[in-house]
C-alpha cells in the first residue's frame, strides 16, 4: 500500500519521471507491472523473486540483482557433489519463495534428484519444523526472510533438528551475525542459536568483484567497500541493505550509459531525452534497446542482461564454521564451472547421509548356545532311544504291560523327534545356504509337529481313558443309588397306603464342538493350546484315581502338568523375542529339551528302578516257564470269586421278590375288606 501511494505521487507530481528504480521483489512487483501503463522502464538493483523474470507480465523491468533461481543451479550441483538425492524444503509463504522452489523443483528432476517433503509457513514455522523432524528430514532448503530465520532456527533448536546428521541450505544475503541479534519474537538464547545454525551451508549471488580489476568507474571492488565504509561509519555490514550496495551502484552506471547511448540515438531522429512523456514509447522503447545491450565492468563483476532482463553471475558458497562465515567455493552456472577451496568441515567428519540408508546384515545364532543345546539334545535322544528298547525289551511284564506300553512307546518316539528339531531350529546362513533354507523351515515343522502330536497324544490318550473308566463307574454308582431310593420309596408308600410317582432326571450328555477359523499359525496354535489345557484339566480330575489297568496315570498326569506349562509359557515369549535370534532360539530349544526330559524320566526312570530292585522281570520269567500256572490259578479264583458273589446277589434279590409279593398280597387283602364295609353300609 505505500509503496502504491508513493508511485502515484511520483507520477502526478512534476518532473516527469523517466525511469523508476524500486529495491526488493515485492514493491518491484507493484511497480513494474505498472509501469507499462505510462511507458516507463523499472530498474531494480534488490529483486530477487523469479517472477520477474517473466517478460509478458513486467515488459520493461530490468535487474542488476540476479534472480533467486541462479541459486538454485549451485545447490544442484552441490547436492550431486555431496551425493545427496533426497532433499526436503521450508518456506515462507511469499512469492519470492514460491517461484524459487518451483524452479528448484523442475531442476533436482531434471537431475535425476527428488524433493521427497515440501513444508511452508506464514509466520510460525513450529508446526513446519516438527513435521520435518517426523519425516526424517536431513537435507533441508531453507527460504525466508532474515527476521523469520530466527523463528525457524529456534524451533530447529527446540527439536534438534542440526548436528552431524543434518545439513541446512540458506540464503547468503542475511547479515553475518543475524542469528546473534535479540529478537523478542523467540525464546532461545545467542549460544542456542549458534548451536544450531552451525555448519550450515549458504548460497549468495557474488555482488562484489572478487577481482581486483578497475571497474568503469576506475575503482576496485575493495576501493568501493572501502569509501562505503569511511561512509557508513561503525559496523557497516550490519547496515540493511549492505551487501547489496555494489548492485545499487552498478543500477546507476547501467542507467547512465543507457542514457547517454539513448541521447546519441534520438539525435539521428531528431528527438532529445527531454521530450519524453508518459505517452512517447519510441524513447521508452529506445532506452529499452540500450539497456538490453549493457556490458561493462562494475564493482559487483561483469554486468549484462539477459533476455528476461535479470542479472548474470558468479554464485558464492560459503560455510558458518565455529560461528564465522568461511568461503569454501565458487559456481559458474553460464559455463557449469565450479570452483572449490577444499576447505568444507562437518560436525561427523564426512557428509552426513540424506536419509536413513537400511544395511542388510546376518545375524548369525551363537555358536556356543547351538553347540551346548545340541549336545542336550543329543543326550535326550540317547535317553529316549534307551528308554524305548527297555520297554520293548520287558514288554511281556506284567507291570509294563498294566502301563500301555505301546503308548509309552509312542511317547519316547515322539521325544525323540522333538529332539530332533533342536538341530535344524539352530541352523541358519551360518551352516547352510539359501538354498536349503525351504528344507530346513520344513523339517523343524514337521519334525516338532510330529514329536508333539506323538508324545504328548499318547500321554493325553491315557489320562482320556482314565478319566473315561473313572466318569463311568461313578455314573453306576449313582444308578444304584437312584434304583435303591426307588425301591425304598415304593416300600414306604405301600406301607402308608400312599403311591408317588418321580419324574425321570435327564442325564447329562453331549460333548462341547470346537470350530476355529483363522490363519494356519492360529489354528496350529490354538488346537495344541487347547488340547494343552484339556490335558491339564483330565490330569487335575484323575489325580486321585487309582486303576490297575493303566499303572502310571500319575506319572503321566505330572508329565502333562510340565510339558503344557513350558509351552504356553515359551510360545508367547518365543513369538516376543523373534527379533532376537539368541534368546528366542534358547527359549524354543530348552522349552524341548526340558520337556523331554521331564516326560522321559517321569515316565520310564520309576519303571527301571522297579525292576531292578524288586527283580520282577526275573519272577515273570520263571512263572512263564512254569507254563503260566500262576496266571492260570489267579483267572481261576477271579473266576469262584465272581461265581459266589453272583449266587449272593440272586439270593438277596430272591427275598427282596418274596417281601414285594407279601406286600402286594397285603394291599389286596386290605382293598378287599374296604370294598365290603361300603356295601355293607349303603
Amino acid at each position: 500500500g505505500q509503496a502504491t501511494k508513493y508511485l502515484y505521487e511520483l507520477l502526478y507530481n512534476d518532473p516527469i519521471k523517466i525511469i523508476l528504480m524500486p529495491g526488493c521483489s515485492s514493491v518491484s512487483t507493484l511497480v513494474a507491472e505498472a509501469a507499462r501503463m505510462w511507458n516507463l522502464i523499472v530498474l531494480s538493483y534488490g529483486s530477487s523473486s523469479p517472477a520477474l523474470s517473466n517478460r509478458q507480465r513486467f515488459p520493461t523491468f530490468f535487474r542488476t540483482h540476479p534472480s533467486a533461481t541462479l541459486h538454485n543451479p549451485t545447490r544442484v550441483q552441490l547436492f550431486k557433489k555431496w551425493g545427496w538425492t533426497k532433499i526436503a524444503t521450508i518456506q515462507q509463504t511469499t512469492e519470492v519463495f514460491t517461484s524459487t522452489l518451483d524452479d528448484l523443483d523442475q531442476r533436482v528432476k531434471e537431475a535425476g534428484l527428488e524433493i521427497t517433503f515440501r513444508q511452508s509457513f506464514f509466520s510460525d514455522p513450529a508446526a513446519p519444523v516438527r513435521n520435518l523432524k517426523r519425516q526424517d528430514a536431513r537435507i533441508i532448503v531453507g527460504l525466508f526472510y532474515e527476521t523469520e530465520a530466527r523463528k525457524v532456527f529456534c524451533e530447529v533448536y527446540k527439536e534438534k533438528l542440526y548436528g552431524k546428521k543434518y545439513v541446512w541450505f540458506l540464503i547468503g544475503w542475511y547479515a553475518d551475525n543475524w542469528f546473534r541479534i535479540k529478537d523478542p519474537a523467540i525464546n532461545c538464547t545467542e549460544a542456542e542459536m549458534a548451536e544450531a545454525v552451525e555448519g550450515h551451508v549458504t548460497t549468495e549471488i557474488v555482488m562484489l568483484n572478487p577481482e581486483n580489476t578497475r571497474s568503469i568507474s576506475n575503482m576496485t571492488s575493495q576501493e568501493f567497500i572501502e569509501k562505503l565504509q569511511k561512509r557508513l561509519g561503525k559496523n557497516p555490514e550490519e547496515t540493511g541493505g549492505f551487501q547489496e550496495a555494489p548492485l545499487a551502484y552498478d543500477a546507476i552506471w547501467a542507467l547512465a550509459l543507457a542514457l547517454n547511448k539513448t541521447s546519441a540515438e534520438l539525435v539521428k531522429k531528431g528527438l532529445r531525452l527531454e521530450d519524453f512523456n508518459y505517452n512517447n514509447k519510441n524513447i521508452t522503447d529506445e532506452i529499452y534497446r540500450a539497456l538490453n545491450s549493457s556490458a561493462f565492468e562494475g564493482v559487483s563483476g561483469h554486468v549484462v542482461f539477459d533476455a528476461s532482463g535479470s542479472r548474470m553471475a558468479w554464485t558464492l558458497i560459503e560455510q558458518l564454521q565455529g560461528g564465522v562465515y568461511k568461503k569454501i567455493g565458487y559456481y559458474d552456472s553460464t559455463k557449469d564451472n565450479l570452483s572449490w577451496y577444499n576447505n568444507d568441515k562437518w560436525i561427523g567428519g564426512a557428509p552426513p547421509a540424506d536419509y536413513t540408508k537400511v544395511i542388510t546384515t546376518f545375524r548369525f545364532l551363537s555358536q556356543k548356545l547351538f553347540i551346548s543345546v545340541s549336545v542336550l539334545a543329543s543326550l535326550g535322544i540317547l535317553l529316549a532311544i534307551i528308554c524305548l528298547a527297555f520297554n520293548i525289551y520287558n514288554g511281556h511284564v506284567r507291570y509294563i504291560q498294566n502301563s500301555q506300553p505301546y503308548l509309552n512307546n509312542m511317547t519316547a518316539v515322539g521325544c525323540t523327534l522333538a529332539l530332533a528339531a533342536v538341530f535344524p531350529l539352530g541352523l541358519d546362513g551360518y551352516h547352510i545356504g539359501p538354498g536349503l533354507f525351504p528344507f530346513v523351515c520344513q523339517a523343524r515343522l514337521w519334525l516338532l509337529g510330529l514329536g508333539f502330536s506323538l508324545a504328548y497324544g499318547s500321554m493325553f490318550t491315557k489320562i482320556w481313558w482314565v478319566h473315561t473308566v473313572f466318569t463311568k463307574k461313578e455314573e453306576k454308582k449313582e444308578k444304584r443309588k437312584r434304583t435303591t431310593g426307588e425301591t425304598q420309596a415304593l416300600m414306604g408308600g405301600l406301607g402308608r397306603g400312599v403311591t408317588t410317582h418321580g419324574s425321570p432326571h435327564p442325564r447329562p450328555g453331549g460333548g462341547p464342538c470346537l470350530i476355529t477359523h483363522g490363519s494356519p499359525p492360529g489354528i496350529f496354535y490354538g488346537f495344541k493350546g487347547l488340547l494343552l489345557l484339556l490335558g491339564i484339566f483330565l490330569a487335575y480330575e484323575t489325580k486321585s484315581v487309582s486303576t490297575e489297568k493303566i499303572n502310571d496315570h500319575r506319572a503321566v498326569g505330572m508329565a502333562i502338568y510340565n510339558v503344557a506349562v513350558l509351552c504356553l509359557i515359551t510360545a508367547p515369549v518365543t513369538m516376543i523375542l523373534s527379533s532376537q535370534q539368541d534368546a528366542a532360539f534358547a527359549f524354543a530349544s530348552l522349552a524341548v529339551v526340558f520337556s523331554s526330559y521331564i516326560t522321559l524320566v517321569v515316565l520310564f526312570v520309576p519303571k527301571m528302578r522297579r525292576l531292578i530292585t524288586r527283580g520282577e522281570w526275573q519272577s515273570e520269567q520263571q512263572d512263564t516257564m512254569k507254563t503260566g500256572s500262576s496266571t492260570n490259578n489267579n483267572e481261576e479264583e477271579k473266576s469262584r470269586l465272581l461265581e459266589k458273589e453272583n449266587r449272593e446277589l440272586e439270593k438277596i434279590i430272591a427275598e427282596k421278590e418274596e417281601r414285594v409279593s407279601e406286600l402286594r398280597q397285603q394291599l389286596q387283602d386290605r382293598q378287599q375288606l374296604r370294598s365290603r364295609r361300603r356295601s355293607s353300609n349303603p
